[in-house]
């Protein structure tokens, strides 16, 4: 069966171990027969949220219009969802932060039965060789895939990549790829 697949990535880095991680799920994913739309949140001018809670009530995810807004349009006609990023000092990157954050959307629009019963991945790089440093970007994740009721069907975790293209030399790219058989 195909399948509706949205990837977001978080990295500004071009060709980043991350986005290489990236490009291999994409691949699998499409070699099997799914559609792929990518948002590379890291490149996109997205703000945090307004706490105005009038999201979708102007007809749009968020009444503050930026690259958001056609990110959760395609969040909620997917089958699946899969966040991709690096970690930026213990942490998630801003940009996909942005993004994490303003799904709070979803909630406040009533779209939470819609999301319901997605499958989603998560793939996680860094440079630290402690898969631990991860843990904090994770966790915030791993919580509102549970609160969406939403199937994470894997994750991803590649230590000791802060070059580009360092993941290369590890078995992170086979990993990413075959998430595909589990969306």
């Amino acid at each position: 069966m195909t399948k509706k697949i949205v990837v977001i990535t978080g990295s500004p880095r071009k060709n980043g171990n991350s986005d290489l991680m990236a490009e291999a799920f994409v691949k699998a994913a499409e070699e099997k027969g799914h559609s792929v739309q990518c948002f590379a949140a890291g490149k996109l001018k997205i703000g945090g949220c307004h706490a105005c809670n009038t999201c979708f009530k102007t007809g749009k995810p968020c009444s503050f219009d930026d690259d958001f807004n056609p990110i959760a349009e395609a969040m909620l006609e997917a089958d699946a969802v899969v966040f991709v990023m690096p970690t930026y000092w213990f942490s998630i990157p801003s940009n996909i932060k942005g993004v994490f954050d303003r799904m709070y959307s979803f909630m406040v629009g009533g779209k939470m039965e819609q999301l319901a019963g997605k499958k989603t991945a998560l793939m996680i790089c860094c440079m630290s060789e402690d898969k631990s440093v991860m843990d904090d970007v994770k966790s915030p994740f791993e919580k509102a895939f549970a609160m969406l009721k939403w199937d994470c069907v894997g994750e991803v975790l590649v230590t000791g990549v802060g070059n580009p293209g360092d993941v290369e030399k590890t078995d992170g790219l086979k990993q990413s790829a075959a998430l595909a058989d589990l969306i």
